[in-house]
């Protein structure tokens, strides 16, 4: 297969490619779900199949791609995991908050949702298998490997290791680029993204993480520091939605 061939040695796609596939795979959802509770759960949560999928083709792709990957150097990943939990506290903090103001019956203006207190009730609701026993498990257990495993893999790849110095490279190879070197205006336009890729309720959210996570990059130039830092912040996000049942986190 040539194209495959040629697609597999070139580092703009091993960089793109899985973040861009798994992108593709989600917007299925919409298109395929049915909200019917009377259909099979694989029409009405479409969610519990896509995900999975996301995940063993994302990954395969990340293995395809290794290559092209460099990681280290692997340090102050102290600092990466401090700041992953900062950033998820910064991430969850308005809706705790929304939630404390909706059980004391403060009403919280509609427009305070732009700032992340909102409602997060509606999302990957594991519990539909719950009393299947292994079934629950397996959906659990590859939630959390797309969330702590792969997403701060494609995500960083990307959003570090290609946007951050393709904006800066004007036309030039990326790699030329030395990892995190800094810049005000691919602050703003990675960060811009990073927002724009979420929902606006997590706008805020995004911001302050990608802030952080700017901060640790040109600190430090680690991409390594970069993936732990942002699976540090999902499996804390995974345990507080599955502690809290907010599941419109994840």
């Amino acid at each position: 297969m040539p194209l495959w061939t040629d697609i597999r040695r070139s580092p703009v796609a091993a960089h793109v490619v899985p973040l861009a596939v798994f992108m593709l795979i989600g917007a299925l959802q919409p298109l395929v779900g049915v909200e019917n509770l009377q259909l099979p759960w694989w029409r009405h949560a479409p969610e519990h199949w896509i995900y999975p999928l996301q995940t063993l083709v994302a990954g395969g792709l990340l293995l395809a791609f290794r290559s092209h990957y460099q990681l280290a150097p692997w340090r102050r990943l102290g600092w990466a995991v401090g700041l992953g939990a900062l950033g998820i506290v910064w991430w969850c903090g308005p809706a705790l908050l929304y939630e404390n103001f909706a059980t004391s019956g403060t009403k919280v203006p509609e427009w305070m949702e732009w700032l992340g207190l909102a409602e997060r009730k509606d999302g990957f609701d594991p519990s539909l298998f719950a009393g299947h026993g292994a079934a629950y498990a397996v959906v659990v257990l590859m939630r959390f490997i797309r969330m702590v495993v792969v997403v701060p893999l494609i995500e960083e790849i990307f959003w570090r290791g290609f946007l951050m110095r393709y904006v800066q490279a004007d036309g030039d190879d990326f790699r030329k680029v030395p990892f995190g070197r800094h810049d005000w205006r691919t602050f703003g336009i990675v960060t811009g993204c990073f927002m724009a890729a979420h929902a606006p309720v997590d706008w805020v959210g995004a911001l302050g993480f990608g802030a952080l996570m700017y901060w640790l990059t040109v600190k430090f130039r680690s991409l390594a520091a970069c993936v732990v830092m942002h699976a540090v912040a999902n499996l804390l996000l995974g345990l507080y939605v599955m502690w809290t049942r907010q599941w419109g986190f994840w």
